[in-house]
């Protein structure tokens, strides 16, 4: 991994004291990870991330893990409200419609796998933008392997056994997501939208039995953990 410092002037002390315990994965939907440094360094743009991944595979760090770096935003994750806080921010060189290069996956498998021993976070705990602000963020989007970092060890996916499918109930459906970790209180659709761009990429249509299964298998297999200190 070939790693290179661009230090970037927007960040703060995380609140609290707080010491991360989760990754959010962004897109940068720019055209190079060059004109992504520019921004994330600008202090204009008040914007940036602890760091980002070429698609050449280079790995740049922006803002050190002590820091509260600024790249979630509004949102939240299983009951925390300032995620900036208590995450490690990454984003990666992609337009937001292309595939993500294999350089780039092999460097983010590295950087994740340090990242996440280095800070005891567990492979549950690394989400999408898209997941924490559903429907005001849709990276990394349909398109990012989510996969195959599960495959890892690096984050997770459902696998629902056999049988009998759940019943098909948008109510359930959401209760199943928030015990997951997904925001509560907003729009049915838009969190099945969200849902659907990380655990079903390029399904249409309705709330379906697939999808119940899916959220049923996040709900008691990958329970979230109540928050701990300061949300």
């Amino acid at each position: 991994m070939n790693l290179r410092d661009r230090p970037s002037p927007n960040f703060g002390p995380r609140k609290g004291g707080a010491d991360p315990d989760m990754v959010v994965l962004h897109y940068t939907a720019m055209e190079s990870a060059e004109a992504a440094l520019d921004r994330l360094c600008d202090p204009v743009a008040e914007v940036s991330c602890h760091y980002l991944v070429g698609r050449c595979g280079t790995v740049w760090t922006l803002v050190g893990e002590a820091h509260r770096a600024w790249h979630a935003g509004a949102g939240s994750w299983g009951g925390r409200a300032d995620v900036n806080s208590h995450s490690i921010g990454i984003e990666l060189d992609n337009d937001g419609t292309a595939p993500f290069s294999e350089p780039l996956m092999e460097s983010l498998e590295a950087l994740l796998s340090d990242v996440l021993r280095r800070n005891g976070i567990p492979p549950v705990r690394v989400i999408g933008h898209s997941d924490m602000a559903p429907g005001r963020k849709l990276d990394p989007g349909a398109r990012f392997d989510w996969r195959r970092l599960a495959a890892d060890g690096l984050a997770i996916w459902p696998q629902p056994e056999s049988g009998t499918l759940p019943v098909v109930d948008m109510a359930a459906f959401c209760r199943c997501l928030s015990g997951f970790g997904y925001p509560q209180g907003g729009a049915p659709e838009v969190l099945l939208e969200a849902f659907r761009s990380r655990f079903r990429p390029w399904a249409k249509g309705a709330l379906s039995t697939e999808d119940m299964a899916l959220a049923h298998e996040l709900r008691h297999r990958f329970p979230v953990d109540p928050p701990r200190g300061t949300a």
